[in-house]
């Protein structure tokens, strides 16, 4: 199975793509992880170098019959679409959850708070957050909202969300 995390900055995608992928032992992707590790070795990165990395990496994984859990932004469509080839090559099921945070003083307040845990992970501000593309999701999908709850409670309705997401299956 392939968890594809989606979500601007901040919302606690991390923290829940994370402890998924704790939870249930698969294998976890994070973009800023690569990204970052590509700068330290000097690799420029504008583009989607990163995204490319972890795709690369996603589908050797789950040739090896392992779960993912990809944590990105997932901003546009054509990435969406990407994470879903990734799966779709070895007629492998995938999940797409987004991650939001409805309450915007919440949001901010989360950006303008965090610490990288990322070594030399420059962090985005929140005007960089609020003006970052993000599209509207074109098709169903499971959506966490984090605002106004502990880390436990979003991980109960992700559980809940994704026992009823396999229960179509």
């Amino acid at each position: 199975m392939l968890y594809i995390f989606s979500g601007l900055p901040g919302t606690g995608k991390s923290t829940l793509s994370s402890a998924l992928a704790k939870e249930i032992g698969a294998t976890y992707l994070r973009v800023d992880v690569v990204e970052q590790a590509m700068r330290d070795t000097g690799i420029r990165v504008d583009g989607p170098e990163g995204y490319n990395v972890c795709y690369a990496i996603a589908l050797q994984n789950l040739r090896l019959g392992l779960d993912v859990v990809a944590d990105t932004v997932n901003p546009i469509q054509i990435t969406r679409q990407a994470w879903r080839n990734v799966a779709e090559s070895l007629d492998t099921s995938y999940v797409e959850i987004e991650v939001v945070c409805s309450d915007y003083r919440e949001h901010r307040h989360r950006i303008e708070t965090r610490e990288a845990d990322i070594p030399g992970f420059v962090l985005p501000t929140w005007e960089q957050v609020r003006k970052r593309q993000y599209e509207v999701w074109d098709r169903n999908h499971i959506v966490i909202d984090t605002a106004n709850k502990t880390v436990a409670e979003s991980m109960m309705t992700l559980f809940d969300q994704l026992d009823w997401e396999r229960s179509k299956i």
